[in-house]
């Protein structure tokens, strides 16, 4: 697998690795993994960095393994973190890792000719005996060389438990066990992973009298400093239930100038010359953010599929007044719904009828029945896509979009919807 490292170092996605894994990868194939901490119960966008340094393994002809931290959340990695984590139940552990394994399902190849793995280190990690683990790796390792590794000596002054401390030796239990059992030679993860990794190096040279390889991806921050991958709210998550995809979608639309070709390149799986010839485009006419757009859809479609992205991209155009509402289909004006005030009203209660104020009220784009009216009169108030000039407009199910929606528009971008249930 000669072009592994050198994709990814192309790609901007190699902060560190071995000296000895150019060598290794040029004598052919290679099967590598990838932890992930079910300390949650769905990836987020920083995660994406490692799931598609996978993804490439396999596209090059690697093996990848995907290992879940069914065994290893119950420790807790102080990697990168200031303070002891929060222990979580066994139940929410194991809940979370079911849950982050079908998302993993998304992104790797688990039936072709090198299918990928999904492992969780629980089947080997929780039947262990606190003895068999001092005496297999616990011996391997003095206090001196683990209290080098940047996760220990950061957190020195503010204090961390024996049980984040031996963090890094159950990890790098898990690096020996995958190495004598799947025949895994490397293991990659993000720069804060390096100490663990090469701790599960360390201990592969010891017990197995054999040569591991460790590679790790650079933490991605954005031109202005933030972390990748959150927004105002916190994390850009790829549960649709905690980040919708229409967010999810305009999370990548809104990608900095600046930042563009590096999230390219890290995100998608587009040739680097067709990504330059994608940004000097944008350069031409950054209005259109043509490149943002084709970048959104890519990411999109991976994590919830190419309908989804149909219709975002549609309730987009929406939402920017950019298409007529009376074509939208009940799909898209759904999408519509979860990013807009609504005001559900029961089907009795719709062929009764209503008025436009009282809707325009009970929705929030208006503070009070006086503020409705003067929007009327300003000609400030639309419905589905019409403008409302009578005070007493009547609303009812010959209004209804898609049988069920219908929208109202205060100015250009201030949209709420009343919903039948």
């Amino acid at each position: 697998m000669p072009d592994l490292l050198s994709e990814l170092t192309r790609r901007g996605m190699v902060h560190d690795a071995t000296p000895t894994l150019a060598a290794r990868l040029a004598q052919g194939p290679i099967t590598g993994y990838v932890g992930f901490d079910p300390t949650a119960d769905s990836l987020h966008v920083g995660n994406l960095v490692p799931v598609m340094g996978l993804a490439w393994l396999q596209r090059l002809g690697g093996t990848p393994i995907a290992l879940v931290g069914g065994g290893t959340g119950l420790v807790g990695d102080p990697s990168g973190k200031r303070s002891e984590r929060p222990i979580l139940s066994v139940e929410q552990i194991d809940a979370n890792a079911a849950s982050i394994g079908r998302q993993l399902h998304q992104f790797l190849d688990f039936e072709g000719p090198r299918p990928a793995r999904l492992v969780n280190n629980a089947a080997w990690l929780r039947g262990l005996s606190l003895l068999d683990f001092l005496r297999d790796a616990g011996k391997h390792f003095t206090i001196n060389y683990m209290l080098q590794k940047d996760s220990v000596k950061s957190r020195m002054d503010t204090g961390i438990s024996f049980t984040e401390f031996a963090y890094m030796v159950v990890q790098a239990f898990d690096f020996d066990h995958l190495f004598r059992t799947a025949g895994c030679e490397l293991q990659m993860g993000g720069s804060d992973q390096w100490g663990n990794i090469t701790a599960g190096i360390e201990l592969i040279g010891r017990r197995e009298s054999a040569e591991a390889q460790g590679l790790v991806f650079p933490l991605l921050t954005t031109a202005s400093g933030a972390k990748f991958g959150k927004s105002e709210e916190g994390n850009i998550w790829l549960d649709p239930a905690k980040t919708s995809p229409y967010r999810f979608y305009q999370y990548w639309v809104n990608v900095d100038d600046r930042d563009l070709v590096r999230v390219l390149r890290v995100f998608t799986f587009l040739p680097n010359e067709h990504i330059d010839a994608l940004v000097r485009a944008h350069e031409a006419d950054p209005g259109k953010r043509a490149a943002q757009r084709l970048l959104a859809s890519d990411v999109t479609a991976r994590v919830h599929g190419g309908d989804v992205v149909r219709r975002v991209e549609a309730a987009s155009r929406i939402l920017f007044g950019d298409t007529k509402l009376r074509e939208a289909d009940g799909a898209t004006l759904a999408v519509v719904a979860g990013e807009v005030p609504v005001w559900t009203r029961l089907e009795s209660e719709v062929t009764t009828g209503f008025t436009a104020i009282d809707a325009l009220v009970a929705t929030g784009l208006a503070s009070s029945k006086s503020d409705a009216r003067r929007a009327i009169q300003g000609g400030g108030i639309s419905v589905n896509g019409e403008k409302v000039g009578d005070l007493d407009h009547a609303l009812g199910a010959a209004d209804l979009l898609a049988g069920r929606y219908i929208v109202l528009q205060k100015g250009r971008r201030n949209f709420a919807m009343v919903a039948q249930t």
